[in-house]
């Protein structure tokens, strides 16, 4: 069988059982970060075409913190960022790595973090070697050098969202690489066009619902709110500025782009939702929805309440901020998850635009946020001349 089980079913468990423990006391150890060294390997810009000779250096980060010469390598195929920012944010890696004493390695995504085959320009003549096959090939070359250096045979994939899709890819493609794969909130089916639109803000609102169900209803009626004041004119949007604490004045071309910096905000809480303080997308406390809506609920303005509980994620743990700028803090792109800021956003609005589309939408039913349906096309084109290519997605990672 070339399939192996590398964490038993009674592993999980006692994982799981030891978070439900602590989190019934009210105390969450911190996982523990292991120091790493930094290396870097040269990598063909375009794997699959014997004309090109072109290279880059891909970064990644190992540790040997728990490996003892002879155990299992965990690979982690790197996502849409810095490859420190996971491996900083990752501890349930390192808690694995523990058990199993693993040799660990956390490869950097090409195009994103230092690992840019052209530098930092990303005009849309340089993008097309920016695929998920080409970063798999990457992943696969290091592998093979790992396993040859360190005389390694059993390897394990690991990530979390596209590096969980990434990580399930890796395994399907590379088998001769990899023995198993661990995707962590993996949505393989949504670039594939495979799954309900309106589910993952579904998901968003029935997190937000778990805290408490007035949150979302308040969300609902701030969300009118906004748009029963834009209707108003000066007046409308200077009250809006004044309840969302803005920094600039709002202009009514800048209503929709308020909104989705609220959305946003939620969808970002909902994805780091994590037991304990984290600073992946922004230094944000322990269970930060709870953080959120009890923010939401504290005011009696559901407009302030609303700005409050969606500034969490700008303005962090320490409130440093005296108001909001957000154009600056959100940025619009392909996907209406946000597709973050700096230069790696730039890059996971191409990937957005091309083989990573997100098909979704919301209806303020079966989620809190007002009735869109999202269709980047007409912006993918204008920005990256780029469209998607009808059923490959489907064809190439999952399969109808």
């Amino acid at each position: 069988e070339r399939s192996i089980i590398i964490i038993t079913v009674m592993e999980l468990l006692r994982i799981g059982v030891i978070v439900q423990c602590l989190l019934c006391f009210g105390e969450f150890v911190t996982p523990q970060i292991p120091p790493y060294d930094t290396r870097k390997i040269e990598q063909f810009v375009d794997h699959f075409n014997y004309q090109t000779k072109a290279t880059f250096l891909e970064k990644y980060l190992i540790t040997y913190e728990f490996w003892k010469g002879k155990g299992p390598m965990l690979f982690y195929t790197g996502n849409e960022g810095d490859i420190e920012s996971f491996y900083e944010n990752s501890g349930f890696v390192f808690e694995l790595a523990k058990d199993f004493d693993a040799l660990v390695v956390f490869a950097e995504h090409r195009y994103y973090g230092e690992s840019l085959p052209f530098g930092q320009d990303f005009s849309p003549a340089n993008m097309g070697y920016l695929t998920v096959e080409q970063a798999l090939a990457d992943y696969a070359v290091l592998v093979q050098l790992l396993k040859e250096t360190y005389q390694i045979t059993n390897v394990v994939a690991l990530g979390g969202s596209y590096g969980g899709m990434l990580a399930a890819w890796f395994r399907f493609k590379y088998l001769n690489m990899v023995v198993g794969a661990l995707a962590a909130s993996a949505p393989l089916k949504i670039p594939a066009n495979l799954t309900d639109p309106y589910a993952f803000f579904g998901h968003v609102t029935e997190d937000f619902a778990s805290v408490d169900a007035r949150c979302p209803q308040y969300v609902r009626e701030a969300f009118v709110m906004i748009d029963q004041l834009a209707a108003q004119g000066e007046s409308g949007l200077k009250k809006l500025e004044e309840e969302f604490l803005l920094c600039d004045q709002l202009h009514l071309d800048k209503v929709e782009h308020l909104k989705g910096w609220v959305r946003n905000s939620f969808t970002s809480l909902t994805m780091m939702d994590y037991p304990y303080p984290a600073s992946f997308l922004a230094p944000l406390p322990a269970f930060p929805v709870n953080v959120s809506c009890g923010l939401l609920l504290q005011e009696k303005s559901r407009l302030r309440g609303l700005a409050l509980a969606a500034g969490l994620f700008y303005n962090g743990t320490t409130g440093s901020l005296k108001c909001f700028n957000i154009t600056e803090e959100f940025v619009e792109c392909a996907d209406p998850t946000g597709c973050g800021l700096g230069p790696d956003s730039q890059t996971c609005d191409y990937q957005e635009c091309s083989e990573m589309r997100m098909v979704l939408a919301t209806n303020n039913v079966t989620d809190m946020f007002p009735p869109a349906s999202y269709d980047p096309t007409e912006y993918c084109q204008h920005k990256w001349s780029v469209g998607t290519r009808k059923g490959w997605a489907s064809t190439q990672f999952w399969g109808s």
